[in-house]
Order: C-alpha cells, then structure tokens, then sequence
C-alpha cells in the first residue's frame, strides 16, 4: 500500500517520435514527491543493447529500473529483435506475482519501432510515430503531433520542442530536457506484427 506520508514519485514525461530513418525519445529531468522536488536532473533515459535501443520510463524509479533490466535480458534472448522482446517482457510482467506490481510505463524503440508497454499487458505501437508517458503526456502528444502535421522537423527537434510546451504547462515536468536518438535505414512495408496491439 502506498505511503501518505511517503507518497510514490510523481511522475514526469517522456515523448517518443518516429521520422524517416530517425526515431527521438526525450523526458525531463524532474522528480517530485508529494509538494516537493527533490531533483532536477535525474536521466529518465537509456540506452540497451549496445546503443542500438533506446528506452525511457515514467513511475517508481526503482520499478523501472527492474524492467530495464528484464528488458534488456529478453534483447539478448531475442537478438536485439525489439518487438519479440517487447511482447515477452509485457507477458512476464502481467502474469509474474512481484512484477506485476511493479508501477511505471516504458517507451522503447529501434531505428524502426517505437512501441509503448505497460503491465497491464499492453504493446503498442502509434499509427502516427508519436506517443509520450507520464503526467504530461496529454501535451507533449498534442505539440509532436502538431509539429509532425505541419512541420519538416526531424524527430529529434521535435521531442525537443513538445518537451520545451510540455514544461511550460505540466508543474511536475521540468525543462532539463535529456534526448537519446536511433538512426537507421527505413524498412519497407514496416508494419507492426501480429503480437503487437496499434
């Protein structure tokens, strides 16, 4: 049971966006718990398997670093295949007694997927290259969908751009803006697998 004298971290943002043979994940550097901000520049990102995956996380630090981890254990299993290591992570999660309570969502990618996951069993994949976590997920979507819309702006000024909106409406999303970037060769006829929800 959650603590109200010690309430969980709250949260923070992290937008992830797919451009051309670029795929961009940003989050802020702030953390929160209760009324009161204990950092500002805490890295809510990372990079597995030898820099050719990026990941970032929203929830109990902890939690997250616990999936990180079992993440990057199903990569080598897989041989870097994101989308097989991603559904096997969401399966361990859901139905394992202690990961399941594990409390944070994650968005990973590749230099061609970017697919969200969540214990609740969820791999999803956006239709349009654009999806964020945390508190302020609702604007950081909202700006990168915009920018992708009406701009010619690579992924990485994107994310750098809906963090910089974000911070400026969300009070627990700070502007210490942390960047990590796949590049790679687009893939035709890049659609998402079966085992993996759109």
């Amino acid at each position: 049971m959650q603590s109200e004298r010690y309430p969980r971290p709250h949260a923070t943002t992290i937008v992830g966006v797919k451009r051309g043979d670029q795929v961009a994940l940003a989050g802020d550097g702030q953390v929160t718990i209760g009324d009161i901000v204990l950092k500002h520049n805490a890295r809510k990102l990372r990079t597995l398997y030898d820099g050719q995956v990026v990941a970032g996380f929203a929830g109990a630090v902890a939690d997250a670093l616990t999936l990180f981890g079992k993440f990057e254990s199903q990569l080598e299993t897989w041989d870097g295949n994101l989308r097989k290591a991603a559904v096997e992570l969401t399966k361990e999660w859901r139905t394992d007694r202690y990961l399941r309570r594990l409390e944070a969502q994650l968005i990973v990618a590749d230099s061609h997927s970017l697919l969200l996951l969540s214990g609740e069993g969820d791999v999803i994949e956006p239709d349009d290259g654009v999806i964020a976590i945390g508190s302020g997920a609702p604007f950081a979507t909202a700006a990168a969908k915009a920018l992708v819309l009406k701009t010619q702006m690579t992924a990485e000024e994107i994310v750098r751009a809906a963090m910089a909106v974000t911070a400026e409406i969300c009070i627990f999303t700070n502007a210490q803006i942390s960047v990590e970037i796949v590049q790679g060769e687009p893939v035709a006829g890049d659609e998402i697998s079966d085992e993996v929800g759109s």
